[in-house]
């Protein structure tokens, strides 16, 4: 048994004897998931296929699995869905116009050496596909806190139907207010975790600290978090203003 496997097994049966039958769908969406960034990815390999558009779909796609495939279609559910689109597409569009004036798009001078036997006119937008990993790495983030605001939300209502909309919209932002420093640090040590390699060579060629600040391949991570980090907080009032007035309006 190899060890990928093994921890595949360990995986599942944890998920599966903590979760339950929530748990175990909650597995099978990481494969799913990993099959829609895949084949989201090698179609942004084509000439002339616009990686944005394809954006929206495999988040639109993805955020489906999160919510309704784990979560079953409900009222939540949707009042989650909306908010992660609307989140998702004004993120999008600040995002373009940050990649574009910052110029992180592309490779940067460190990775010159590995990519230098091959052509670079591949007929791909790079300021669109800097854009899209930065949406693809804070999709999950946010449709989670969606969720995680949006349900004790509708909870809170059911126990107090009378409830006016400003209190309950007060109640979402609280609730966001403390997950919102754990999720940005999560997505802080996630991204410089995988960068870790990258921090020690900058070690290892002696790079003064004004280098490493100004070096593409680090502005590049920085911006990424920032964004994602700016996804994470725009996410809760969107959420909680949503959810107060669908619950009031509809309910109420």
């Amino acid at each position: 048994m190899s060890v990928q496997l093994l921890l595949g097994v360990i995986l599942f049966l944890l998920m599966a004897l903590v979760g339950g039958k929530k748990g175990v769908r909650s597995f099978f969406t990481l494969f799913l998931n990993f099959g829609v960034l895949f084949f989201t990815i090698i179609l942004m390999s084509i000439p002339n296929v616009n990686p944005i558009l394809l954006t929206i779909i495999a988040c639109i796609v993805i955020s489906c699995i999160n919510l309704f495939y784990i979560n079953g279609v409900n009222r939540i559910t949707k009042t989650a869905f909306f908010s992660s689109m609307i989140t998702i597409v004004i993120l999008l569009l600040f995002i373009v116009f940050i990649t574009e004036k910052a110029m992180i798009q592309g490779f940067g001078e460190e990775e010159i050496e590995e990519i230098g036997a091959f052509s670079l006119f591949i007929g791909v937008d790079f300021i669109k596909v800097a854009a899209a990993v930065i949406i693809m790495s804070t999709i999950g983030s946010i449709t989670d806190i969606a969720i995680s605001i949006a349900s004790p939300m509708r909870e809170l209502f059911q126990h107090n139907p009378s409830i006016d909309r400003k209190e309950l919209f007060t109640f979402g932002l609280e609730i966001g207010r403390d997950v919102l420093g754990t999720d940005t640090n999560t997505l802080f040590f996630a991204f410089f975790g995988s960068y870790l390699g990258l921090l020690i060579w900058f070690k290892d060629l002696s790079y003064s600290f004004g280098e490493i600040v100004n070096s593409k391949v680090f502005g590049a991570e920085m911006i990424t978090i920032l964004c994602a980090g700016i996804g994470v907080a725009l996410i809760i009032p969107i959420t909680a203003w949503i959810t107060a007035y669908f619950l009031v309006r509809v309910e109420g």
